[in-house]
């Protein structure tokens, strides 16, 4: 059994195992090894990973079993748009899918932030199994971007968002 508790500097490196083995299982297909090899590189170096942990006004989380981190969520209150709250990941290592840790993850972040009127995320289009997640959840597209993830990124994605009162 898994439970979400927040993240830790301890678990910066299973952290980075579990993005990696996760963003290599969803996105090879669509964007080719090396693009996710780099994406990785830039996105989950532990590093960037002690940062979002140590984000002010951010959630790090992760659901851990007391073996292994099964899944992880980063969300944090936007700096450019007010009362909204953004949902930068959620992961669920593919060995771990289709047991409620998604779900879990997905609804501590929703209490994380009690002056958030809205939840945001942004998605990949090809990605049917999240963005079903996503709508199961109450979530509708709202935009698309062609820089997922940041200025420059040259990814599209789908901004969805999900009223939170």
């Amino acid at each position: 059994m898994f439970f979400v508790r927040t993240a830790t500097d301890r678990d910066v490196e299973p952290l980075r195992a579990l993005l990696s083995k996760t963003f290599h299982a969803t996105y090879d297909s669509l964007y080719g090894v090396p693009k996710v090899a780099e994406l990785i590189a830039a996105w989950h170096s532990a590093a960037e990973i002690k940062r979002r942990i140590d984000v002010k006004g951010g959630e790090y989380l992760v659901a851990d079993d007391g073996k292994r981190i099964g899944g992880m969520a980063f969300a944090a209150m936007s700096e450019k748009l007010t009362k909204t709250a953004v949902l930068h990941q959620l992961y669920v290592h593919p060995d771990c899918q289709r047991q409620g840790i998604g779900r879990d993850l997905f609804a501590e972040v929703e209490t994380c932030f009690p002056d958030a009127e809205i939840l945001r995320l942004e998605v990949e289009p090809q990605n049917a199994a999240a963005i079903a997640f996503y709508e199961a959840h109450d979530f509708v597209e709202v935009d698309r971007t062609k820089n997922c993830g940041g200025p420059g990124s040259g990814i599209e994605a789908l901004i969805m968002e999900k009223p939170l009162r």
